[in-house]
C-alpha cells in the first residue's frame, strides 16, 4: 500500500482501478469453476490418474490466488472505511498471512506446472513403462512434498520479505523454474517425432502418440497462459522491491488493481482449458450438470 500512495507523488500516471464489482465478480467465477473442476475428478473415478491429480493441484493453486485478491480487496475497503488500521499489529498479522497465501498460489503454480510438464514427458518417452513409472502413489508423494516445500517457502518469504537475501531467491525461481519447463518442452517436440518412429509398429502407438502430443499441447497453453496472467504482478513486485522511486516504476505500479485481476483471470482461463481439452472432463460436466437438472 506504501508503494501506491507514494507512486501518485512521483509520476503524473494515474491510479487505475477495477471497479470492485468486477474484482469480486472474477474471483468468484474462478473460484467456481476450479471447485467444480475438483469436484468433477473427485466424482469420476475414471479421472484418478495422476495426471488429474497434478491438475487438482493446479486448480487449488488457482483457488488461492482467486481467494488472495479477494480478501486483500476487503482488507484495503476495510481500511478505508476505518475498522482497520494500515500500522496496527492485528493488520501486520493478517497481513503477512495474505502473503504467505499469495506465494503459496504462486509456487503451488509454479511446481503443478512443472509436475505436469515431467508427467507429459515421461507419457510421450516412455509411454510403454509410464504406468510404473508414474504410479498413483508416486503422485501423491510428489504433491505432498510439492505443497509442503511451498507452505514452508511461502511463510518464510512472508516473514523475512523485507530481506533482500529472501526476496532475491524468491524472484529468481520464477524464470528458472520456467526456463527448466521450456527445456522440457524443447526436448519434448524435437524428439517425439523421431520416438513415433520407434514404437511406430505398435497397433496403438498412433492413437497414444496423438493423445500424448495433445496433452504436451494443453500444457503449452496453460504455460502461455501462466506466464502472461502472473508475470505482471510478480514485475510489480520486483519494482516496488529495487525501485519504488522511479518515476517509470511507479508509473507501471500504477496499474496494480489490473495485475491483480490478471491473476484471477488466470483461475478463470484454466478451468476453461481443461474443459475444452478434455473429452472425459466435459463428459463428466456435462453429467454434473444434468443430474443437478
Amino acid at each position: 500500500e506504501n508503494i501506491s500512495d507514494f507512486s501518485l507523488n512521483v509520476t503524473d500516471c494515474t491510479q487505475v482501478v477495477v471497479p470492485e464489482e468486477v474484482f469480486f465478480t472474477v474471483a468468484a467465477a474462478g473460484i467456481l469453476e476450479n471447485l467444480l473442476v475438483l469436484i468433477a475428478i473427485i466424482r469420476n473415478k475414471n479421472l484418478h490418474l495422476p495426471m488429474y491429480f497434478f491438475i487438482c493441484s493446479l486448480a487449488i493453486s488457482d483457488m488461492l490466488g482467486s481467494l488472495y485478491k479477494t480478501l486483500e480487496n476487503i482488507f484495503i475497503i476495510l481500511c478505508k472505511m476505518g475498522y482497520l488500521t494500515r500500522r496496527g499489529d492485528f493488520e501486520k498479522k493478517l497481513d503477512d498471512a495474505m502473503d504467505s497465501m499469495f506465494i503459496l498460489s504462486l509456487l503451488g503454480s509454479i511446481f503443478s506446472l512443472l509436475a505436469i510438464a515431467a508427467d507429459r514427458y515421461i507419457t510421450i518417452f516412455y509411454a510403454l513403462r509410464y504406468h510404473n513409472i508414474m504410479t498413483l502413489r508416486r503422485a501423491l508423494v510428489i504433491l505432498a512434498i510439492i505443497w509442503t516445500f511451498c507452505a514452508g517457502s511461502s511463510i518464510a518469504i512472508a516473514l523475512f520479505s523485507y530481506e533482500a537475501a529472501t526476496v532475491i531467491p524468491f524472484t529468481i525461481l520464477l524464470p528458472l523454474m520456467m526456463f527448466f519447463i521450456l527445456c522440457l518442452y524443447v526436448h519434448m517436440f524435437l524428439l517425439a517425432r523421431s520416438h513415433a518412429k520407434k514404437i511406430a509398429s505398435l497397433p496403438t502407438s498412433t492413437v497414444h502418440q496423438r493423445t500424448n502430443m495433445k496433452g504436451a499441447i494443453t500444457l503449452t497453453i496453460f504455460l502461455g497462459v501462466f506466464l502472461c496472467c502472473w508475470a505482471p504482478f510478480v514485475l510489480h513486485i520486483l519494482l516496488a522491491r529495487f525501485c519504488p522511486h522511479n518515476p517509470y516504476c511507479a508509473c507501471y505500479m500504477s496499474i496494480f488493481h489490473v495485475n491483480g485481476t490478471l491473476i484471477m483471470c488466470n483461475a478463470i482461463i484454466d478451468p476453461m482449458i481443461f474443459a475444452f481439452r478434455s473429452p472425459e472432463l466435459r463428459s463428466t460436466f456435462k453429467k454434473m450438470f444434468c443430474c443437478a437438472r
